[in-house]
């Protein structure tokens, strides 16, 4: 069983990566268990020139791993882009929560994070907030969506709101049965 995947959403600069790295020490301290997904429209390059594992993807390995006491890294050559689903199915089976950055587009339950300085308007708003499955709103500005809205300093009540609503976690810290 793959876990629970939420979304973390929203145009260009609008905060998202930063949102991130405050939810995720948040989520880390209830307890859960995270791995988080980067989606990227474009092809990308992790390896550096020159390094071992760059030399052998160019030699042909279609699949390189990099292993250390303390860190797995994986790349891996596809030949069409994996759903959320398959990524989660191949690499997060033992973790209970994948937070993303972006995939907007998918059928899994979203945050938007929206900073008003950066955009007049965000993505969902009341009319397409169920469509695009969102969950919630991080904005510094009241956004009218039907759905809770925390600031953008609000991570510790993000953290709880998605472990309430997707990890059986009940008021008071306690995980129910």
């Amino acid at each position: 069983m793959i876990p629970p995947i939420i979304c973390i959403v929203g145009k260009k600069k609008s905060g998202k990566t930063t949102f991130i790295e405050k939810l995720l020490p948040e989520l880390r301290e209830l307890g859960i268990s995270v791995g988080t997904i980067k989606h990227d429209a474009h092809a990308f390059e992790m390896d550096r020139e020159g390094k071992d594992s760059w030399r052998h993807r160019q030699a042909g390995a279609q699949t390189v791993t990099v292993s250390s006491p303390t860190q797995l890294a994986v790349i891996k050559t596809v030949d069409k882009e994996l759903t959320l689903p398959q990524i989660a199915e191949q690499f997060f089976k033992d973790r209970q929560l994948i937070i993303t950055e972006g995939y907007f587009r998918s059928d899994q339950p979203k945050i938007e994070v929206h900073r008003s300085d950066a955009h007049e308007r965000p993505l969902c708003e009341r009319g397409n907030e169920d469509e695009k499955q969102l969950i919630a709103m991080v904005s510094d500005v009241g956004v009218n969506t039907g759905k809770p809205t925390f600031g953008l300093d609000e991570a510790k009540q993000v953290a709880a709101h998605i472990a309430r609503q997707h990890l059986g976690w009940v008021q008071n810290g306690m995980w129910g049965a």
